[in-house]
């Protein structure tokens, strides 16, 4: 089944929902006081059903105080019924909405001249005639045009197969997409619980599936699905839905919100885009104006801090960034239209380059922004990717990004981990322009440690990673993994190139702390003895003790007791000697047989059970060398 949204258009009063009515036999007029009215005053809603094609109709208002509620049921157009009254022709709404039509990159329409049974045929012609003139160079030159009588019925056939032709030929929403709901209407059924309608924009949705209503950030599951007045297992991009929420309340959810899959999308409060100025705007668009923001069924205010200029004149295009009052969902190629504060008339709008950028400071070089608005995906893709910088992105978040199938986001991403351009670490994204930026830093920082302790053997990792706080753990620890210019020991890193090293004047305490405790034996001066002893501090003798103790000159007893090899080994060796005659030996034969005091032995033989040269039972130690 194919499935199109098709929208009216046109000034107040000119048949719009009357058509429609026409077309469906369904009245699109809910509302009691659009009734009384006569006037369509919120967007309504009918469908027109074909052979394996389903059109959906969204009927929207078209007083000019209403243009916001016109703004909400017109993001998800793919074709425009653009009406024009037979008896006044072309009106003021009739401009603004073929302005906002335009702005909103809406490619397909046909015109329909109403209320051709109340005038002349002659007049009809002459409207006609100065309807193409109206539409030239926009994207309804060319549309075919169709006088028609909702009263009488004349042409209502031709307008219906028209339709079903413009439909087929049009360039349907992609079901592979993230599914993805802005909603339109929000109401109570009773049995039922909270409902939202709204057109699909991408995707699919299925009943029992965990589902976000953002940015509201309310968590619920699909309760029950509707599409087109019939019950649906599962529905897709293109249709019209009505989605029953489980356990939520009516009041915490309004027209604006989107519904989409859970874990997925994050709600924005600026957008990096480009923005065109009407040719008939009253006045040029200063830089930081603020505006009325429109984008989906979303409304806010937003700031626009125009990038090249102090003030965009009408008819010109630029970049800019918008920094939205309240968060909202959007996603690159998304279209959005602005309005004036005061008066409020529309007076531009353009499209989503990128919806989660950062703060971008006034600078010469936009050529990142040429890249999202005319370069290829994986161009858009390597841009985003690099413009993620340290922190990465997760290639779910990228699928968020752009409304574009997921398989061709994948595939994109892959093309570009092939050539080298970009490199998955624990999911995320990075472009290797950072990773080289990244282990440069590493070495840097490395190479700085070294140079100011010549001692150490490396530094710690716990202490490095605190230096890449911006980079999630993980991730830091997999892209030091793959730095092939460090060396990873345990829990210490040092670049290849780097050996711990004494100066000179550290080779004159090294030579006076091997002397002493060699000359000590068993009775050998603690750390902070020898910094006493040479007056030198305690970390520069822990420093050439660990150094020394690496290069196998001393052994390490404890943190604050070392001993001269030579000393060690006759220990080791007095020890095997007394085991030729008995296996155990006590604390206090063991102090006799070095001439040490206990204060020495205890701390030898924790060391010697840890190396399991001896074993501790009881109060004894089972000597297992011999």
């Amino acid at each position: 089944m194919r499935h199109v949204i098709l929208g009216t258009a046109g000034h107040i009063d000119h048949g719009k929902s009357s058509l429609v009515l026409a077309l469906t036999g369904i009245d699109p007029d809910r509302l009691k006081e659009e009734k009384e009215r006569g006037i369509t005053i919120d967007l309504g809603f009918a469908d027109l059903k074909y052979d394996m094609l389903t059109v959906g109709i969204v009927d929207v208002p078209g007083h000019e105080r209403l243009i916001k509620n016109m703004l909400a049921g017109a993001g998800g157009i793919d074709i425009v019924l653009f009406v024009i009254a037979a008896d006044e022709g072309i009106m003021p709404q009739s401009k603004e909405h073929l302005a906002i039509c335009g702005l909103l990159g809406i490619k397909a329409g046909i015109i329909a001249i109403t209320k051709t049974d109340i005038v002349e045929p002659d007049i009809v012609e002459v409207v006609a005639e100065e309807v193409r003139d109206f539409v030239a160079g926009t994207f309804l030159e060319g549309a075919p045009i169709v006088p028609v009588s909702s009263r009488s019925g004349h042409n209502i056939d031709r307008l219906k197969g028209q339709i079903q032709q413009s439909a087929l030929a049009t360039t349907i929403k992609s079901p592979s997409g993230i599914f993805r709901l802005p909603i339109d209407r929000v109401f109570t059924l009773k049995g039922f619980g909270t409902v939202v309608t709204g057109t699909a924009l991408a995707g699919t949705i299925s009943v029992d599936e965990q589902i976000e209503v953002l940015p509201s950030g309310i968590r619920t599951k699909v309760r029950g699905l509707h599409s087109h007045n019939m019950a649906v297992k599962s529905a897709q991009a293109g249709q019209r839905i009505a989605v029953n929420l489980q356990g939520v309340d009516k009041s915490a959810i309004s027209r604006g919100d989107v519904v989409v899959r859970s874990d997925i999308f994050t709600a924005t409060d600026k957008l990096d885009a480009e923005v065109r100025l009407l040719k008939n705007a009253a006045k040029p668009l200063k830089n930081r104006s603020s505006v009325h923001f429109h984008i989906g069924t979303a409304e806010t205010t937003a700031r626009v801090v125009l990038h090249k200029a102090e003030k965009l004149m009408p008819g010109e295009t630029t970049f800019c960034q918008l920094r939205l009052e309240t968060p909202l969902i959007a996603m690159a190629g998304d279209r959005f239209i602005i309005r004036r504060l005061s008066p409020v008339d529309t007076i531009g709008g353009g499209i989503v380059l990128d919806p989660s950028p950062a703060i971008r400071r006034r600078k010469a070089d936009y050529s990142f922004f040429d890249i999202y608005l005319k370069g290829s995906l994986r161009e858009k893709i390597a841009e985003k990717v690099k413009d993620s910088a340290f922190r990465g992105i997760l290639k779910v978040k990228l699928h968020a990004w752009a409304a574009l199938d997921i398989a061709e986001i994948d595939k994109a991403v892959e093309a570009l981990k092939k050539d080298g351009l970009i490199t998955e670490v624990n999911d995320a994204l990075f472009h290797m322009v950072y990773i080289n930026k990244i282990h440069e830093d590493i070495a840097a920082k490395l190479r700085i440690y070294h140079n100011n302790n010549p001692l150490q053997s490396g530094m710690s990792k716990e202490e490095l990673r605190g230096l890449f706080k911006q980079i999630e753990a993980k991730a830091f620890y997999k892209i030091l993994g793959a730095f092939h210019k460090v060396v990873i020991d345990k829990d210490l890193i040092r670049l290849k190139d780097f050996m711990p090293s004494l100066t000179q004047i550290d080779e004159g305490v090294k030579f006076k702390i091997i002397g002493a405790l060699r000359a000590s034996e068993f009775q050998p001066p603690t750390k902070q003895e020898l910094a006493v002893t040479f007056s030198i501090k305690e970390k520069q003798v822990e420093d050439i003790l660990k150094l020394l103790a690496k290069d196998g000159l001393l052994v390490r007893i404890n943190d604050s007791l070392y001993m001269d090899k030579g000393s060690y080994d006759k220990m080791t060796g007095t020890l095997s000697a007394f085991a030729k005659g008995k296996k155990e030996i006590t604390v206090s034969e063991f102090r006799e047989i070095l001439g040490t005091t206990r204060k020495y032995a205890l701390p030898f033989l924790e060391h010697l059970d840890g190396k399991k040269i001896t074993m501790r039972v009881g109060d004894k130690r089972k000597i297992l060398i011999g």
